[in-house]
């Protein structure tokens, strides 16, 4: 049998979809379609039922993948190792959140892109969670950070870590509604102060509202802008509250340039997730980056 066949097959079983796998593959369509048919011929049996959005693989698809799919990613990662020792730096496309990719996930990675035998070259970029998981899964990046876990085969997710969110204001503020600390009923209170977003929407307000009060808050934003560091600093200069991660706001706090608001015996969290496109754990560099990254979250308490 054909092992591009196969490689192909393998490739439309985890995308769910043939553009999207001859995006992959770099064919066109109509190829992926052609040679899908004559692997269906050959083995005498249907391996998709198509559907108004791509495809679902029959009981016989869902067999030759799980069987295939780990020989395919083995010989893959055969020639990988074969590439790696002609060239020892292989370039590594992240994509995530700005702040965290920033502050969290390129220090750490810095490590692996010293002169050591085994560099990797690093290349970043930011944006949503469902742009990132859409860049990933069309091969534009090899590894994701979000905090959405995706749907379907073609991409597999790790918990990288959690993130605990903190409800923060000026002193001027705090002062003003009468507390630094704050109880569970003070929602009536914190809604006249102004708020500071990230989105027209709120959702980190909202997602804060929902876990501590069991509500949604009756606010809109005073000052919207799409960066948490640039949150941070408005609520710094005293635009308002704002809910921002720990790990970025600790430093303000210790200075006593913010307080929290609030002391919820159970902090809302967020979870981030490392996302791959399934099968390219066998790439060294994308194994080793994403190892890297799971070890060094341990000490993102």
């Amino acid at each position: 049998m054909d092992l591009a066949l196969l490689r192909t097959f393998v490739t439309v079983h985890r995308a769910g979809s043939f553009t999207r796998a001859a995006a992959l593959l770099g064919l066109s369509q109509p190829a992926v379609t052609s040679q899908i048919r004559t692997l269906e011929r050959q083995l005498g049996r249907p391996l998709f039922l198509r559907r108004a959005r791509g495809v679902t693989p029959t009981t016989i698809g869902d067999e030759l993948a799980h069987k295939a799919a780990p020989h395919l990613d083995a010989l893959v990662e055969i020639t990988e190792t074969g590439l790696d020792e002609e060239s020892s730096v292989r370039t590594l496309h992240l994509a995530g959140p700005p702040e965290f990719t920033a502050e969290r996930a390129l220090p750490a990675l810095t490590a692996l892109t010293r002169n050591d035998g085994q560099s990797i070259a690093l290349r970043a970029s930011f944006g949503t969670a469902e742009e990132t998981l859409e860049g990933l899964a069309a091969g534009h990046h090899d590894l994701a950070i979000t905090t959405a876990r995706p749907r379907g085969t073609l991409l597999t997710a790790t918990p990288l870590c959690d993130e605990e969110h903190v409800l923060v204001a000026a002193p001027r503020w705090a002062a003003r509604i009468g507390s630094g600390r704050l109880h569970r009923d003070a929602a009536p209170s914190l809604e006249r102060l102004p708020v500071v977003e990230v989105h027209e929407s709120l959702p980190l307000v909202t997602r804060y509202w929902t876990a501590v009060f069991d509500s949604r808050p009756a606010v809109s934003g005073t000052v919207v802008v799409a960066d948490l560091r640039a949150v941070l600093s408005c609520v710094i200069a005293g635009a308002g509250l704002a809910v921002l991660p720990r790990y970025l706001c600790d430093p303000a706090l210790d200075r006593g340039e913010i307080v929290a608001l609030l002391d919820p015996p159970v902090p809302p969290l967020r979870t981030y997730f490392l996302v791959v496109r399934t099968g390219t754990f066998a790439l060294p560099h994308i194994a080793r980056a994403h190892d890297w990254l799971l070890h060094a979250a341990v000490d993102w308490s």
